[in-house]
């Protein structure tokens, strides 16, 4: 392969010809930081490029291939969101409070990549404390689609997302609460996983809603989205949501045969407001998987999906509450200093280290926890959260698969929705019922809509990732929308 295509390679394609000695990683890793520098003035999806560090473990990956120690990710350059924490590399949610904080350890996935060989470019631009659809919220600038810089890329993982549709980096890490990973792996047109909510180690994951978080990969190709989970899968004892059971090879389950697999499409995912163009494209895949043998269902009814995303909007910013107090302006990152008492230093650390977006899902979460009030939503929402659960587990009872959009719409215009909150709220109305009940969802490219990405969503039951990636690896094999990239020049 010519040498001005490397940054165009999935993860698995740069692995085989770093073991076959074709190209080095220090190569490789030259040429995506080149890339880096030449599209990162039209994208903005780093908030931190780490050339020095990403030479100097290519360099020892090189070392690893040569003496036959190197593993399916050894040599091959990614990228890590900026909320996933990276020993002596800046980490700062994309915001103010954390500007300047350097964390003295490294989160478990982290490690377990370094562990493999995989080459860190930099960190990935998001929105402030993971909060929000469209990496608009970042305190530092916003990122742009690279089908259409002229749009958003999805939130709030949106810096992995468009540095993967950029051709910056060859698997990346996001974080996933209501959303975060599949809706921008939707509006970018690559794929995206949600694991299972203690499938990956959330240690050293800067916590948003603890209970909704997880960290799962973003790549080019279902293969790809495969060999990075048999990397970060497993159980850590630093993380006490962790789930103690074996971790399969998921690259077992990548065989196109979805002959006999039930196939269930609930109808409260094709909701009021979807693009036609959308929906099109949707229906077009589950005539392809009707085709490739599948048993699908159209008479699937979740009726309790029309509550995900107030029990989201009251379950997320409570936990946000509890986990954002901790910045006081006394432990570390952003402080206040030019006041008279403790009291005013706190709260000009909070008013100034916050954006508007963490302010306002702050309050709400202090409201829906205040006395008073905790019965009437908190409870509530709580007790909602069991019954979407429920109507699941009795779907997977029929199902082996769910189906549906990822997102309702394709990539909006920048600045379309800074203005109605609610209205930004909506773009996660078909991936927040995934993060409420703990299952697994993976986002594959689907098809376009007026030139821009259409991703198609899978679910399963807990901890069935295999299942999955069986059906996704199917579909993606059958139609190839994963080779096209974005023209960025």
């Amino acid at each position: 392969m010519p040498e001005q295509e490397l940054f165009n390679l999935s993860a698995h394609e740069a692995s085989d010809l770093l073991k076959q000695r074709k190209v080095s990683s220090v190569e490789l890793t030259k040429k995506l930081l080149e890339r880096i520098k030449k599209t990162e003035p039209k994208v903005k999806a780093y908030v931190t490029v780490t050339e020095d560090v990403a030479l100097a473990q290519a360099a020892e990956a090189d070392k690893r291939i040569a003496g036959g120690n190197a593993g399916p990710l050894t040599g091959v350059p990614m990228l890590i969101k900026d909320n996933i924490s990276t020993k002596g590399v800046r980490t700062t949610c994309s915001a103010r409070m954390l500007e300047n904080f350097m964390p003295v350890y490294d989160a478990t996935v982290t490690k377990k990549l370094a562990d493999a060989g995989a080459v860190l470019l930099g960190k990935g631009n998001m929105d402030e404390f993971a909060m929000g659809s469209s990496t608009e919220n970042s305190a530092f600038f916003p990122t742009h689609n690279p089908w259409d810089l002229s749009r958003v890329p999805g939130g709030s993982s949106g810096g992995p997302a468009a540095a993967m549709a950029a051709s910056e980096c060859l698997f990346a890490l996001g974080s996933d609460t209501g959303g975060s990973i599949r809706q921008p792996a939707s509006l970018c047109g690559i794929v995206g996983l949600k694991p299972t909510y203690g499938r990956v180690s959330r240690f050293g994951l800067v916590a948003f809603a603890s209970s909704l978080d997880q960290i799962g990969p973003m790549t080019r190709d279902v293969t790809d989205n495969a060999l990075v989970m048999n990397a970060i899968a497993g159980y850590d004892a630093a993380d006490s949501t962790s789930v103690n059971l074996p971790v399969p090879d998921y690259t077992k389950a990548l065989r196109a045969d979805v002959k006999g697999m039930r196939i269930g499409v609930p109808k409260e995912y094709f909701v009021k407001g979807m693009d036609d163009g959308v929906s099109d494209v949707i229906e077009r895949a589950i005539a392809k998987f009707t085709e490739q043998g599948a048993i699908v269902d159209r008479n699937v009814s979740l009726p309790s999906t029309s509550l995900a995303l107030a029990v989201y909007y009251i379950i997320a910013p409570s936990e946000a509450s509890a986990n954002l107090a901790r910045y006081d302006g006394v432990k570390y990152g952003f402080s206040a200093h030019d006041t008279a008492t403790m009291w005013e230093a706190m709260e000009k650390t909070r008013q100034f280290g916050f954006g508007p977006e963490v302010k306002r899902r702050i309050m709400l979460g202090a409201y829906a926890l205040s006395a008073g009030y905790y019965d009437a939503y908190y409870l509530k929402a709580q007790k909602i959260r069991t019954i979407i659960s429920q109507e699941f587990a009795e779907a997977f009872k029929k199902y082996d698969v769910l189906l549906s959009p990822t997102s309702p719409t394709t990539a909006f215009k920048l600045g379309e929705k800074t203005a109605d909150p609610v209205q930004m709220y909506l773009s996660d109305v078909c991936t927040l019922p995934v993060n409420i009940a703990g299952i697994p969802g993976i986002s594959i490219p689907a098809g376009f809509y007026d030139g821009l990405p259409v991703g198609l969503q899978l679910m399963a039951k807990p901890f069935d990732e295999e299942t999955l990636f069986r059906a996704a690896y199917t579909y993606e094999q059958a139609n190839g929308w994963h080779k096209l990239r974005a023209n960025l020049g």
